[in-house]
């Protein structure tokens, strides 16, 4: 369902009439437009007539243009940045202080609906797990990355997947009991995905999902990805953005303050440990 919106146009250019290849150029380079505006507005920014727009979504197969403008909702919705792309751009200095602004709401809503006791759990069981893994794709891998950095200065046991040069299988069957697993499902979320979550939900390990979809839902197969597996903690963070791409400062913020707890929390060996990379760092000459 994903991007099934763009495929039908895509399949019908051959056989579309002049005015109906002009609206369809004008979607495929802004195709979150038909979300959006009216048959009307739409007919305006192509400059073909409202019956052109009325064939035009017939033929793709759609009943009418509001079918249409649903079908590009759902797409948009998924997060596809082709979606999000609007046909103007804000001026620069009101663009700057609307992601700013943006940003800053996010972070708000996703710590009003948080608690610290929920993070401090959290932070708790990752200290006295047997061993911690971090799962994230796409986007949703940077962030993984950076908490695997900083809760790796405290933590001797921590694993980020997916490892270069090796399947997901070889990691999952190491995972052991009583470890604590974090999953990034940041939209949007990898078919992958969907088989991680299963396979999750038959181990004995504790996981924790930080999540921007309030029911991790999989555009592409239509499953919700919630039912596959029952989450010890799930962390929901605001990601609207007023531009085609995600805004996480939300996410970023999340991952610094668990990190920040879980050296607060390991107490006399985690300042230990900080000691220790302190001395080879000078040892090793590399600040």
């Amino acid at each position: 369902m994903l991007l099934l919106f763009l495929s039908r146009i895509r399949a019908s250019l051959a056989s579309l009439h002049p005015s109906e290849k002009r609206l369809a150029d004008t979607l495929l380079t802004f195709p979150g437009e038909v979300a959006s505006y009216s048959a009307t507005e739409l007919a305006q920014l192509a400059n073909v007539s409202n019956a052109t727009v009325t064939r035009f979504v017939r033929r793709l197969g759609y009943k009418n243009f509001e079918e249409a403008r649903q079908a590009a909702r759902i797409s948009q919705e998924s997060g596809a940045a082709v979606f999000q792309a609007p046909s103007h751009s804000l001026a620069l200095e009101s663009g700057l202080a609307a992601h700013i602004e943006q940003g800053r709401i996010n972070v708000e809503k996703s710590f009003a609906d948080l608690s610290m006791s929920q993070i401090d759990s959290l932070a708790q069981a990752l200290i006295d797990a047997p061993r911690v893994w971090i799962i994230g794709f796409r986007t949703a891998h940077a962030f993984a990355f950076y908490l695997n950095a900083q809760m790796g200065q405290v933590l001797t046991k921590v694993t980020l997947l997916p490892q270069a040069g090796q399947t997901l299988a070889e990691s999952l069957c190491s995972m052991g009991p009583k470890d604590v697993v974090i999953v990034f499902s940041l939209r949007r979320p990898v078919r992958q995905m969907e088989n991680v979550f299963r396979e999750l939900s038959q181990l004995d390990t504790h996981t924790a999902v930080i999540s921007d979809s309030p029911t991790l839902l999989n555009q592409e197969s239509s499953i919700c990805l919630d039912s596959l597996l029952t989450a010890k903690w799930n962390l929901h963070v605001h990601t609207t953005a007023p531009g085609p791409l995600f805004n996480h400062a939300a996410v970023l913020t999340l991952c610094h303050l668990l990190a920040t707890r879980v050296l607060e929390l390991s107490g006399t060996s985690g300042r230990r440990r900080l000691l220790n990379i302190e001395e080879m760092h000078e040892a090793l000459d590399e600040m």
